[in-house]
């Protein structure tokens, strides 16, 4: 389980263990708030995320359905590098003041 910016997820993969190197407090922003999903990928020293939704969410489309990850991975992301998929686990936390 990690905590990003108030927001928990649980780790689904972390291929190539590159969570242990990021600081997602950082890389994160609040446009990922809405996703269910968080798909990160390492390559020519650049991490790229993507959000994907839960089939079964209103706002999801076919590129960004989290049953087509795997596709994504292999079609969109350089041949083997690193990458995780982290799922929400929660809305986000109250803040304490």
């Amino acid at each position: 389980m990690v905590n990003i910016n108030g927001v928990f997820y649980e780790v689904l993969k972390d291929y190539g263990e590159m969570l242990n190197t990021l600081d997602l407090n950082e890389i994160v922003t609040d446009y990922y708030d809405n996703f269910d999903y968080i798909v990160g990928d390492f390559a020519y020293g650049k991490v790229r995320l993507k959000g994907f939704y839960e089939s079964d969410n209103k706002q999801r489309k076919d590129h960004n359905d989290i049953k087509n990850v795997d596709d994504y991975i292999t079609n969109c992301c350089a041949y083997g590098c690193k990458h995780f998929i982290l799922k929400k686990v929660n809305k986000e936390i109250e803040k304490e003041n």
